[in-house]
């Protein structure tokens, strides 16, 4: 109920409410990363947007937080992409669809040229970037928010690299590590050194999203692991960051430090790993 389907109905609650009064709920698209998609976009890259939402819910979204001319930061859209299922299915099991007036029309065959689609998978997708870039393995990184929906499938099933957008990491920072702190101003990161006003705490009731302590048996001591969703972070992302905005101000070509078995549990954390594992980190048992 509070969900309707169809957008255009105005069908529930959210949807009217979001329509009426988007100032309300959405945040306008910080300058700095609408210039930081310009810059890649001048730089050759082909930029994607790939969403679960409709194309006229998404339309109202971009227009409020991108502006009207959101359509022209990206080569490829992808509504109503289904997600997970747009990175596990096959193209017979989910074909892309054109769209007219925000309506599916019949299904493709296979993907010619960059445009705005509905459905698809990310088979075909990827055959379309093969076809724009001229090479045999274009290399991709997928930014999204959802270990369920973005990171897991988009490594697990394509192989991409990924970037999570965690907020936890906004009511969870650690120091900045030395090395960060020794780069130029001009390679540091948007909260690199910043003290900002963060709206995101640790939770009294559920504790670290990062850490857990487990009881001992007995009188031995507590024992602290990595919770289940620090081990995926870890497992799936390629790097983990609070925002876009964190790194918007960074060259094209910063080089990030992975997450990889070689490196520290704690490498892949941009700018700087959550507070939670920082102390005697080597010596954390994993769950």
């Amino acid at each position: 109920h509070n969900y309707g389907l169809i957008f255009l109905e105005d069908c529930g609650m959210y949807f009217p409410e979001v329509k009426k009064h988007p100032d309300k709920y959405l945040r306008k698209c910080p300058e700095s990363v609408k210039k930081w998609l310009k810059q890649l976009k001048n730089a050759g890259k082909i930029l994607l947007l790939i969403t679960s939402s409709h194309s006229d819910y998404c339309r109202l979204l971009c227009e409020h937080v991108l502006g009207n001319d959101f359509e022209e930061y990206f080569d490829i859209l992808i509504t109503n992409a289904l997600k997970p299922g747009f990175f596990s299915h096959t193209p017979n099991q989910r074909p892309f669809r054109t769209l007219e007036n925000d309506e599916e029309q019949e299904a493709l065959l296979s993907l010619d040229k960059p445009g705005w689609y509905s459905q698809g998978n990310a088979i075909q997708l990827y055959d379309l970037l093969k076809k724009m870039t001229g090479k045999l393995d274009p290399k991709v990184v997928y930014f999204g928010d959802s270990m369920h929906s973005d990171i897991f499938p988009a490594r697990h099933y394509s192989n991409w690299e990924t970037v999570f957008i965690l907020e936890e990491l906004l009511g969870d920072k650690g120091t900045v590590p030395a090395k960060a702190e020794s780069e130029p101003l001009e390679k540091k990161g948007k909260y690199e050194g910043d003290q900002l006003e963060v709206p995101y705490f640790v939770s009294k009731q559920w504790g670290s999203f990062f850490m857990d302590r487990l009881p001992g048996l007995e009188n031995a001591e507590e024992t602290l692991v990595h919770t289940w969703s620090c081990k995926c972070i870890s497992t799936y992302s390629t790097i983990a960051i609070p925002s876009l905005e964190a790194i918007a101000d960074l060259p094209l070509d910063y080089r990030f430090t992975r997450f990889s078995s070689n490196n520290s549990a704690t490498a892949g954390y941009y700018p700087s790993p959550p507070r939670a594992l920082l102390p005697n980190e080597d010596s954390v048992m994993m769950k």
